[in-house]
């Protein structure tokens, strides 16, 4: 097989597959036959409905990504698979590449993964590596009362991490109330909005509403964090910030992962941060988190409705892509 059959979005809630020759890898580079990925509803959603900023473009590329904002674009980070030929024949492992059922990839950026983690639960990967990136910047203390605002895929991982830490006493709001079964067997309490407890010592807001963030304002202690690892993309966020703000002394600190959170900068490489998400992916409570299954032929007619469901319907966490 020399051609290859990947995703792109030519507009606005409309996809299509597309073939493309695949490439002859050179030393340094290896074909990988994919055999799952994963779909980052909150930022591919933007990348559907061509919301990405102008001024985020080059930002918000993927490393692998083909095509340029708005559209025609390939995109996508969470892709698994195996590789095919050369040095590691056979081997897992995950790449951040768009969605395509065969590809050439950088040997580098193919990182290896654990036998204890399936490829199901393997297309986490990105997103553990944004909620190590979360803590990172977090930086937790034992014994602080935590309280993450919004139970999408990042926002449970980060939960679940916190939840790890002894003495950390943390809630997930969310106004699904379906959500509360997956937080708590993730060690997590879970409460509405109206119901979220006050006094936090730290709050992570990933629920990419604006209402979100004014709530974590209200719930703050005095001299509180607040994380904010949400991505607007367009949006706007207005902010009460001459109420408690200042008297409360509170600190509203922003996160992303394309970049090595200071307190481990330097120390640590992006691949390090990556290798150390994939090991943390061996919890079988993980899998929670992850489907329902669409075929990659599917998925140019099933993405719009994965990243936006019509109302009522149960948002899916991390749509999961098979290749046969």
């Amino acid at each position: 097989m020399k051609d290859a059959r990947a995703l792109w979005t030519v507009a606005a809630n409309r996809c299509e597959i597309r073939t493309e020759p695949l490439p002859v890898p050179g030393a340094d580079q290896r074909i990988i036959r994919a055999t799952a990925s994963g779909i980052s509803r909150g930022t591919e959603r933007l990348v559907l409905m061509g919301r990405v900023p102008e001024n985020q473009y080059a930002t918000m590329r993927c490393p692998l990504q083909d095509g340029d904002f708005p559209f025609p674009v390939k995109y996508g980070y969470s892709a698994v698979g195996t590789i095919e030929a050369g040095s590691g024949a056979g081997q897992r492992v995950f790449v951040l590449h768009p969605h395509q059922d065969r590809f050439v990839a950088p040997a580098a950026m193919c990182a290896p993964i654990p036998d204890s983690v399936p490829d199901r639960r393997a297309i986490l990967a990105a997103n553990m590596e944004t909620a190590v990136n979360v803590l990172w910047d977090a930086r937790p203390l034992v014994g602080e009362r935590a309280l993450v605002i919004g139970a999408g895929v990042v926002g449970l991982l980060t939960a679940w991490l916190l939840a790890r830490i002894p003495g950390i006493a943390v809630t997930v709001c969310d106004i699904d109330p379906r959500r509360r079964a997956i937080a708590e067997a993730l060690g997590a309490g879970f409460c509405a909005p109206e119901d979220a407890p006050g006094e936090r010592d730290l709050v992570i807001h990933a629920s990419a509403d604006p209402a979100g963030l004014r709530r974590a304002l209200d719930l703050c202690a005095f001299e509180a964090r607040i994380v904010e690892a949400s991505w607007f993309g367009t949006r706007e966020a207005t902010l009460p910030l001459g109420e408690a703000f200042h008297s409360k002394r509170l600190q509203i600190v922003s996160t992303q992962v394309g970049a090595v959170a200071p307190a481990l900068r330097g120390r640590r490489t992006h691949g390090q941060r990556l290798a150390l998400a994939l090991s943390l992916l061996a919890d079988p409570a993980l899998d929670a988190l992850v489907g329902p299954a669409t075929r990659f032929d599917d998925l140019p007619a099933a993405m719009p409705g994965l990243l936006n469901p019509p109302p009522g319907e149960m948002p899916p966490l991390c749509p999961l892509v098979t290749y046969d």
